[in-house]
């Protein structure tokens, strides 16, 4: 089983890898491996299915290069192939006067990458939202929505369509990298490539060290629990409805997003996982966990963020604390408007000085090249990043 190229991942950033291999070269002898019996089931098929804007992202980061160039290459993806999308705008609203600076600072952030974008007054934004708090937000209405599970399928159709191969339930146990080639076995068999791509999100630190790589970042899951509006109360949401974020804070807080096959979603808040797949509250791996809680980079975060920590917690075991959350933005929500929704884990690096990774983080070591973080917004950005992975080898 030789090939030129072998993907590790069978997620949309792993294969939209694939697909921009197999476009730049169509002789390319090219497999996917995924360790699921499906394609797209982590990450990739459990967010809110948002077309980001690139409005958060420093400028120059790779987040907010390879996001703007990366929304317009997915709607142009969607358009080729007839997959749904909705351009339907948002709104990041500041409901207190304290919130006003950090909301400047990220309309300031969208104009220096380029975005359309504005800021309004209570009046515009009940035009927007009825239903929404606000004194004051930002209007961006090129984000979109779209199902980036959708997205996955068709990609995995063109790999195949053009040559390429698809491993399921292909965990990788073993890489060995040799002069001049790369030798990885799977639970599906063995394989030999002129290279490899590292695409496996919440397994991405350990496949990588597998490969002989030592990446200073860890990988620590965190949990994103959702509610949904039930069909009588969508109407208190036309799109999308997000809070101004914490700076301090990687993640964007609870926020409201409309569906492309319909419904609206109410989430997530972020705890730590006891499992890098514990989608239920109890799931727990001791390996995991002591992975994470050995590990003194998350030990310092945690020392450092206890009290947020602390809040997203409380909020993950009451229902009323996620209902408060939410009524922060659109106070007329009462209890029983919400239903829980299927929750999903982020995969997030962690430097050991305690740091989020805010950015992607793609580093190429011998004939390995290892995506190491690429949280939201990779999906959008998943077309791009290919094209980046692919020019760094």
């Amino acid at each position: 089983m030789r090939y030129d190229a072998i993907v590790l991942g069978g997620g949309i950033v792993g294969l939209a890898t694939a697909y921009e291999m197999l476009l730049r070269d169509p002789h390319c002898r090219l497999i996917v491996c995924e360790k699921e019996n499906a394609l797209a089931t982590h990450q990739t098929g459990r967010n809110s299915g948002v077309l980001h804007s690139g409005i958060y992202y420093k400028p120059g980061s790779l987040k907010a290069t390879n996001c703007r160039a990366g929304k317009l290459l997915m709607e142009q993806f969607c358009r080729d192939h007839a997959i749904p999308y909705d351009i339907c705008g948002k709104v990041i609203v500041a409901v207190e006067p304290a919130e006003l600076p950090r909301l400047e600072k990220i309309y300031d952030r969208g104009l220096a990458n380029g975005i359309r974008c504005e800021r309004i007054g209570r009046e515009r934004l009940l035009e927007i939202e009825p239903y929404c708090a606000g004194i004051e937000a930002i209007h961006v209405p090129e984000t979109g929505i779209v199902d980036y599970r959708q997205v996955s399928e068709k990609l995995g159709t063109l790999i195949r369509d053009r040559g390429g191969e698809i491993w399921l339930n292909a965990k990788v146990t073993l890489i060995t990298e040799r002069e001049r080639e790369i030798a990885i076995e799977t639970t599906a068999g063995s394989l030999v490539g002129e290279m490899a791509v590292n695409c496996c999100g919440l397994y991405s630190d350990r496949v990588a060290r597998l490969s002989g790589a030592r990446p200073e970042a860890k990988i620590v899951p965190f949990r994103g629990e959702y509610f949904e509006l039930r069909p009588e109360a969508e109407r208190f949401c036309q799109n999308l409805i997000y809070p101004t974020p914490d700076p301090n804070f990687p993640f964007l807080g609870v926020h409201f997003t409309r569906m492309i096959h319909g419904g609206v979603e109410c989430g997530p808040n972020a705890v730590m996982a006891m499992a890098r797949e514990g989608y239920g509250k109890l799931d727990v791996n001791l390996a995991d966990l002591w992975d994470a809680v050995s590990y003194g980079g998350f030990r310092k975060l945690a020392w450092r963020h206890w009290n947020a920590g602390m809040q997203e917690f409380y909020r993950s075991c009451s229902q009323a604390a996620f209902l408060r959350s939410l009524q922060r933005l659109v106070p007329e929500i009462k209890r029983a408007d919400i239903t829980p929704a299927p929750p999903g884990i982020r995969a997030q690096a962690i430097a050991p000085n305690g740091d989020l990774v805010d950015d992607f983080l793609i580093q190429a070591e011998g004939r390995m090249i290892n995506v190491l973080n690429a949280p939201s917004p990779a999906a959008t950005s998943a077309l791009q990043i290919a094209k980046t992975i692919v020019d760094s080898y």
